[in-house]
């Protein structure tokens, strides 16, 4: 089948989705008040809560959700086909995901800023709210951990895109000083930086930079073993687990340093401009697909899985969860982005439409790795034994999960190449887009991270994690013990499943929180309460499979994180089982502080 079909089916149930569900959603469901005055506004201090122009804060907002998992989720589950991936993107974006993002927005600004773990012990109650931080700090810690590694071994493949990522954030830096300090617009700045970026792009083919080797790691036994013998092999596989720890520590310093410093000097305008570089990349590989026209070649179901590999029901739903919906989004939205909404009304812009274009760039990645990875792989050998090629690296589930960054960047270089960027070049662009996408979230899911430390030192009167220095370390420093835990991060991709399992998790509990407050409105709820009890579902259903999956291969950390997740589950949806009847039974006063047309 052609790629363009799938383009052109994706696209337009995405602007379907824009134009007729999100206006029932913001008019009927949320109610959206253009007089609402925001915590923005009230609280506003130039540090976090800062007014901010719809357009700036989408950038800003739509880079920090769309990270690296919108490219790596769909990437590894076209090994089960690209049917079962394309639906769940499209329909859960548009009916779950864009609703929920919508919403965390939307209920944090109605609630002076307060994130969605806060809101919790409002809306359930104090016991639910600490469990509610504590999967939140769960989720954190793994969506740091893995970012780290996937950046890190993404420099490690691909030197060329070192100089322009490091460069742009100097670049960012000069444009947040412009914008917010001489008051010069923000279209031209960002637009100046993005062409600058595209020139160190250039440089970085030119001039690759790697890590020098780093003393004291030698082979492990896994790696001797693996090596069969070979010394000189069992060497270089230490000497890149020397380049990807250099790399990891060098991330998390800078991920200190980005999370503390004021939101308008460095995450804004690179968020800008990284929203400029996203739509530029979703051009480029749309504008591929329609002039080269490739075919998917993966099959729609795959029916030939090989032996022991997981089926994709109900995993599918965990594998892709950035792209279709998140739980993570709905920290950003309660997080930060609530902090800068301007006008309640920019929460459908931002909200809603930052979910619609991470489901873009998820179908993207479902073509760039089916029909423009396949054409990479037969450039020199011909369609035949490419597709050989591709069928070999999406043989087993091991090498489909090991290897979905190979397949979106060398997939995008072969797309672009078909309307004239030279490939190597291309290359670079897609690393640079992932990495950029990757970091942007780091910095956010650390600063993120150092709120609910300092939440849970409120809590239990532990006044040093409070200050935000002392809890930016602790975050910093937890992540970096887990991505470096497993393996010197070349284990790090063994998180994903639950990395996937906790994230859905968190973005069904986000929607009971937000069910439980439409309900005490006597709002329509099921737009909320449908995909909640899917993804409840799936989520614990997947998570009991990792479960065996884990003691079988011995994999004791994982097993011990999956439990504790699981027990504050099950404990926090029998708080909200008993939140729910309470309301039904006509406690109104469970929704905090409501808006003026409300009360």
């Amino acid at each position: 089948m052609s790629a363009i079909v799938l383009l052109v089916v994706g696209l337009s149930a995405f602007l379907t989705g824009v134009l007729v569900y999100s206006r029932f959603v913001a008019g009927k469901v949320y109610k959206l008040d253009p007089d609402f005055v925001t915590p923005a506004h009230e609280f506003q201090d130039g540090v976090d809560y800062v007014p901010t122009n719809k357009h700036v804060l989408f950038g800003h907002h739509f880079t920090s959700v769309a990270g690296a998992a919108p490219i790596v989720g769909p990437a590894i589950a076209v090994y089960w086909g690209w049917l079962p991936a394309f639906l769940w993107v499209v329909l859960g974006t548009v009916f779950a995901g864009a609703v929920h993002d919508f919403g965390a927005l939307w209920i944090s600004t109605r609630h002076k800023g307060r994130s969605i773990g806060t809101l919790t012990e409002s809306i359930i109650g104090k016991r639910a709210r600490v469990l509610f931080l504590f999967i939140i700090f769960f989720l954190l810690l793994m969506v740091n951990a893995v970012f780290a590694v996937i950046i890190a071994n993404l420099f490690m493949a691909n030197p060329g895109a070192v100089m322009p990522v490091w460069g742009s954030l100097v670049v960012a830096l000069l444009v947040g000083f412009l914008i917010y300090r001489t008051k010069a617009g923000i279209l031209w700045p960002s637009l100046g930086a993005l062409a600058v970026l595209y020139v160190m792009i250039w440089f970085g083919n030119q001039v690759p930079l790697t890590l020098p080797d780093l003393i004291g790691f030698g082979p492990t036994e896994a790696q001797l073993a693996t090596a069969n013998g070979d010394a000189a092999l069992a060497a270089e596989a230490a000497r890149a687990d020397g380049q990807r720890v250099g790399w990891i520590v060098i991330l998390f310093a800078y991920t200190f340093v980005a999370s503390i410093l004021p939101v308008w000097l460095l995450l804004q305008p690179r968020d800008y401009v990284n929203g400029h570089q996203l739509f530029v990349a979703l051009a480029i590989i749309g504008a591929g697909v329609i002039v080269v026209n490739p075919e998917i070649v993966a099959p729609a179901v795959n029916t030939n899985l090989s032996e022991g590999s997981p089926g994709w029901f109900p995993l599918l739903f965990i594998t892709i969860a950035c792209g279709a919906i998140s739980g993570f989004h709905g920290l950003v939205g309660s997080g930060t982005s609530s902090k800068q909404l301007s006008k309640e009304t920019d929460a459908r812009y931002v909200g809603y439409g930052g979910a619609i274009g991470e489901g873009s760039l998820a179908v993207m990645s479902i073509i760039a790795c089916t029909a423009g990875f396949a054409i990479y792989l037969s450039r020199d050998v011909g369609a035949v034994q490419g597709l050989a090629l591709w069928q070999a690296h999406y043989g087993t589930w091991e090498s489909a999960a090991a290897g979905p960054t190979i397949a979106f960047v060398n997939g995008v270089g072969a797309l672009a190449a078909g309307i004239g960027i030279p490939e190597a070049i291309a290359i670079i662009f897609a690393s640079v887009v992932l990495i950029s996408f990757a970091a942007t979230t780091l910095d956010t899911a650390v600063r993120l991270q150092r709120y609910i430390i300092a939440e849970l030192g409120v809590e239990y009167g532990i006044k040093i994690v409070q200050n935000k220095f002392m809890a930016t370390g602790i975050a910093v420093a937890s992540c970096a013990l887990l991505a470096l835990g497993l393996d010197r991060g070349a284990g790090g991709m063994r998180i994903w499943p639950l990395f996937g399992t906790t994230n859905q998790l968190l973005a069904g509990l986000t929607l009971l929180i937000i069910s439980l407050y439409l309900m005490s409105m006597k709002r329509p709820v099921w737009v909320t309460l449908i995909p909640m009890a899917f993804l409840l579902t799936m989520t614990t259903w997947a998570m009991l499979i990792n479960f065996t999956l884990y003691a079988s291969n011995s994999q004791w950390m994982l097993l011990a994180f999956g439990a504790a997740i699981f027990v504050l589950e099950i404990w926090l949806l029998f708080e909200g089982a008993a939140a729910i009847k309470r309301v039904r039974a006509g406690a109104r006063g469970l929704a905090p502080e409501p808006a003026p047309d409300e009360a």
